[in-house]
This record gives structure tokens, sequence and C-alpha cells, in this order.
């Protein structure tokens, strides 16, 4: 009970004080060691669980019941203008410097409600991870995900459907519809 307690007291504290400069929905909850940080927006909605040793580094839109797993990352493409002539990319602009004016400023990631990200996942900057989809442990998204389906791998591709029929995916869809109003 008192440990319960103590992890929920903790969610608020990095919801509403370390990260208060976010909007963050209601139901939040972070693992241990998890890092948030975005250029200009980051949204997260209801229900969120982000697992330990993960981070968020790009801007990024998240929708509601969405789970990212342990050691997830959402990164940005174009984190260093690798393009200075005559500046090693370790010196280079980075699109935290208040100067940076690149490729990558506008990017962000959409991920849509009912998604689940597994373990060790890479999702680049500019992309939509659309609802209901679920990508596989350790699989590197280059490329945005099509709604109610499963993807892995390196560079992720869809693996299936997350239904084994449309009745059943119109069937998840209206429950999920009802049980939200």
């Amino acid at each position: 009970m008192m440990i319960k307690l103590l992890k929920k007291l903790r969610d608020l504290y990095l919801a509403k004080v370390k990260w208060r400069q976010y909007s963050i929905g209601k139901n939040f909850h972070a693992g241990a060691r998890v890092r948030l940080w975005a250029k200009k927006t980051l949204i997260i909605g209801d229900d969120f669980y982000i697992g330990r040793d993960s981070q968020i580094e790009t801007n990024c839109i998240i929708g509601n019941q969405v789970i990212l797993g342990n050691r997830v990352a959402l990164v940005g493409r174009y984190d260093h203008c690798f393009q200075e002539l005559g500046i090693p990319i370790r010196f280079s602009s980075e699109i935290r410097d208040s100067t940076y004016n690149w490729k990558g400023l506008n990017d962000t990631v959409v991920i849509e409600d009912d998604v689940w990200v597994g373990y060790g996942t890479t999702i680049m900057s500019g992309l939509t991870i659309g609802t209901g989809s679920i990508i596989a442990a350790g699989s590197v998204v280059t490329k945005s995900i099509e709604p109610y389906c499963i993807f892995g791998g390196n560079p992720a591709k869809k693996i299936t459907e997350r239904f084994l029929t449309v009745e059943d995916k119109m069937a998840h869809i209206s429950k999920i519809t009802r049980a939200i109003k």
C-alpha cells in the first residue's frame, strides 16, 4: 500500500514539477531513469506508461493508453548539423542550441491512441505511429506505422495485422470507444 502511494507521489512530482513545461495527462507513470526533452512540443495523453531507462528527445504528441516499454528511445533525425563545413560533428551546432537553424526543427513524432512500443525500440522523429499498433521489441522505426498493425525489425516492417479479422478489429474499436465515453 505504501509503495503504491510513493509511486503515485513520484509520478505526480515528475508530471507536475520536474516536467511541468510539458502537457502530461492523468494517470502518467514513468519508470526509473526516464528522460524527457523537446525543443518545442511534448504533449502526453491520459493513461501513459513509459518504462525505465527510456527517453523522449524530440518533439512529440502521444495519445491515450500508450505503453512505451523499457529502454525505448524517441529521437531526432537531425540533432546535429553534420553538414557544417570545417567543423567536426562533435562540435557542430545541435538542436538544443537556441541558434540552431537546420533540419529537424519542426519534426514531431505522433503516437496515436492504444499503442504498445516494445523493449529497446528506437523511433526516429517526423513519424506517425498509427492507432492500435504494436512495435516489436528491438525495432528501429524509420517510416510511419499503419493503424492496428504489428511492425518489427531493423528497419521496422509490417509483420501482420493486430487482429485476425476485420470484425475483431471493429469490435475492439467499438468497445474502446464506449469505454472512453
